[in-house]
C-alpha cells in the first residue's frame, strides 16, 4: 500500500518544498512536468501527488492524501479539533508569512486592536457593521471575537484584497503579508496587536487514517523522522581538533574541564597516527550553531590545532517527537 504525500504543485511553496525534500535526502523524481504524480527513489512505497496549495489541507483531512506539506495558515483555516488531521512537524523553515489586519492609512486614530474594537462599536451604533474582506474567514472570526472586536461582517474574497477598501466593498482587510510592501502601496497599514497568526510551511498528516495501516504508518514514520533529523541538524556543528596528550583519557579530561565545549554527551577521542610519532588525538564535539566560534576558540585555547568544522546532514535523537505525534503517543 502506497503512502500518499501531497506537495504544492505551484505557488510560493512549490519550489521551496521540492528543494527542502531534496536537502532531506528524499528528493522527488518527476519524469514529466505534466504529470501530477512522482516518486521518491530513496523511499520506495511513497507516491507524491502535486496539488494546489489551497487544497492540500482538505485533501489530507478527507483522506485523499496521507501526509502533506502546506502553509500553517492554510491548515489552521480548515482545521478542527474533531478532525482526523493534525500538524506533525510545526515548522519546515520556509514559506514565512503573517496573516495581519490592514486598515486605511487615512484612519489616523486607529493604531491598535483596541482602537478597532472601539470603532466596531461606533459602526454598530450607526446601524452598520465593520466589513472585513478576507480569504481566511474562520481564523479571522476567531481572532476578532477573542480580542474584543464583536461587531463585524466578514466579506469572503478570493481576489486582490488590498483593493477592497478603495473599491468600497469592505472597510478593512485581513490577508497574508510577507513584507507588508503590497499593503503600503495600496495605502493600508497594520495595527498594533493586529497579527492574527504567523505562518510557515509545515508537515501535516491524517493520523486516524494512518493508524489503520501498519505499512503506511511505517513509511510515514520513516519520512517524518528523516525530515525532523535534518531540521535538527541545522542547529548543530561537528567540530574536530587535533590535541596532544599522554593518552585518550588525558585529552578527554582536558576537554571535559571546559564544560561549554564538551559537546552534547561529551567528546569523541580517537588516536592520530602522526608520521613524527607523539601522542596526538582527534577530538570531536557537537556544538550548537550559536556557540560555534566560541567552541573553536576554546579548543584552540586548550591546545587544539587544525580545527575542522562540518554541519551534519541529520541529528537523530533517541526518540522522535514527530513520530510520537504521528502515532498519537505525544
Amino acid at each position: 500500500m502506497m503512502l500518499r504525500l501531497a506537495v504544492p504543485s505551484d505557488g510560493a511553496l512549490h519550489d521551496p518544498s521540492m528543494m527542502f525534500l531534496s536537502s532531506c535526502g528524499i528528493g522527488v523524481l518527476r519524469s514529466n512536468l505534466r504529470r501530477y504524480t512522482a516518486e521518491i527513489p530513496s523511499l520506495p512505497g511513497v507516491v507524491v501527488h502535486f496539488q494546489r496549495g489551497s487544497d492540500i489541507a482538505l485533501k489530507v483531512e478527507e483522506g485523499s492524501a496521507d501526509v502533506g506539506i502546506v502553509g500553517k495558515d492554510r491548515f489552521l483555516e480548515s482545521w478542527t479539533e474533531e478532525g482526523d488531521s493534525d500538524i506533525v512537524i510545526e515548522g519546515l523553515g520556509f514559506g514565512h508569512s503573517q496573516l495581519v489586519l490592514g486598515v486605511p492609512d487615512s484612519w489616523v486614530d486607529v493604531t491598535s486592536l483596541a482602537d478597532l474594537a472601539d470603532l466596531s462599536m461606533e459602526f454598530r451604533e450607526q446601524g452598520q457593521d465593520l466589513r472585513v474582506a478576507t480569504k481566511y474567514t474562520r481564523s479571522v472570526e476567531r481572532f476578532l471575537l477573542s480580542n474584543g472586536v464583536s461587531y463585524f461582517t466578514l466579506v469572503p474574497s478570493s481576489g486582490t484584497l488590498e483593493a477592497a477598501p478603495s473599491m468600497g466593498y469592505a472597510d478593512i482587510i485581513a490577508d497574508i503579508a510577507a513584507t507588508g510592501a503590497t499593503m503600503r502601496e495600496n495605502r493600508l497599514k497594520t495595527v498594533h496587536g493586529g497579527t492574527i497568526l504567523t505562518s510557515e510551511a509545515c508537515l501535516v498528516g491524517n493520523l486516524a487514517l494512518l493508524s489503520t495501516s501498519e505499512e503506511k504508518l511505517v513509511l510515514a514514520s520513516t519520512l517524518v523522522e528523516r525530515v525532523e533529523a535534518h531540521l535538527q541538524a541545522r542547529e548543530f556543528y561537528s567540530v574536530t581538533a587535533n590535541m596532544e596528550g599522554e593518552n585518550a583519557e588525558d585529552v578527554a579530561r582536558n576537554v571535559l574541564d571546559h564544560a561549554d565545549i564538551s559537546g552534547l554527551r561529551g567528546p569523541t577521542i580517537s588516536k592520530v597516527y602522526s608520521p613524527d610519532g607523539g601522542g596526538w588525538f582527534a577530538v570531536t564535539v557537537i556544538v550548537g550553531k550559536d556557540r560555534l566560534l566560541e567552541a573553536v576558540d576554546r579548543l584552540r585555547g586548550a591546545g587544539g590545532s587544525s580545527v575542522t568544522v562540518f554541519q551534519p546532514d541529520y541529528v537523530f535523537q533517541s526518540r522522535s517527537s514527530a513520530v510520537k505525534r504521528l502515532t498519537g503517543r505525544a
